[in-house]
């Protein structure tokens, strides 16, 4: 899934490391790293969660409250996505909604009933409920993909609920990746310190992006591993 490594830059966040001793910083290449105490991967805020100027488009399982205004047996209807993401509504039949934007299936039912049901309607359509918060679940897992988050959900229940690490996982070389403040960020965990009760088992948000066992994502931490490779805490990077 990830093409490329994204290069280190600005700071480099370690919670703890085998030893007492800090670490200093260290310049390889042209990727400067400086080590500093962090207590994990800060959650996202708002605007991360729900990004500016991004129309959202009707999904599978969505769940949509259609009004027409003045036409009470069609007002307050609630109707929910079929796999497939058709809905059907009275009058209007069977609608294609997937991929559409809540005004351009307004257009599409008040076409609909233009007419030949009612002269000039007016729709509304409103989203109850949706699974446009995902997470992302990549890597030597059983089965990747996207993943509503419903309730609180961290770490070990993500990778759970993609029915688990596959067989030869690396469970020492699990990244999350996260945009926190606008700035992406990235943390590697150890599954297995997390089972043992080493550290809390963390918080994942939607649009996190979780990588069980890639090498390639676990190179970002390359540099710092070389002069730490010890870790008994996640270790947490900024990315540019």
């Amino acid at each position: 899934m990830i093409n490329r490594v994204v290069p280190l830059c600005l700071c480099l966040a370690l919670a703890a490391c085998a030893g007492d001793a800090p670490l200093t910083p260290s310049t390889k290449g042209n990727a400067r790293l400086q080590v500093v105490n962090a207590d994990a991967l800060p959650p996202p805020q708002r605007a991360d969660l729900f990004e500016q100027n991004r129309p959202y488009l009707i999904g599978p399982f969505d769940r949509l409250v259609i009004d027409v205004f003045g036409i009470e047996e069609l007002s307050k209807k609630e109707v929910q996505t079929d796999a497939g993401g058709r809905i059907s509504f009275p009058l209007a039949g069977i609608i294609e909604a997937a991929g559409k934007t809540p005004g351009e299936l307004e257009e599409v039912i008040e076409e609909r009933l233009r007419g030949r049901y009612i002269r000039d309607p007016q729709v509304t359509v409103n989203l109850k409920e949706t699974v446009s918060q995902v997470i992302t679940v990549d890597g030597q897992v059983k089965e990747p993909g996207l993943y509503p988050v419903i309730g609180r959900m961290t770490l070990m229940r993500a990778v759970a609920t993609a029915k688990g690490a596959g067989e030869f996982a690396k469970l020492k070389e699990v990244v999350i990746f996260r945009t926190v403040g606008g700035q992406k960020m990235a943390a590697l965990y150890d599954l297995k310190a997390i089972r043992n009760g080493a550290y809390d088992d963390p918080e994942v948000y939607a649009n996190d992006v979780i990588v069980v066992g890639d090498s390639q994502a676990r190179r970002i931490f390359r540099d710092v591993l070389s002069v730490a490779p010890l870790l008994t805490a996640p270790l947490v990077v900024l990315l540019q």
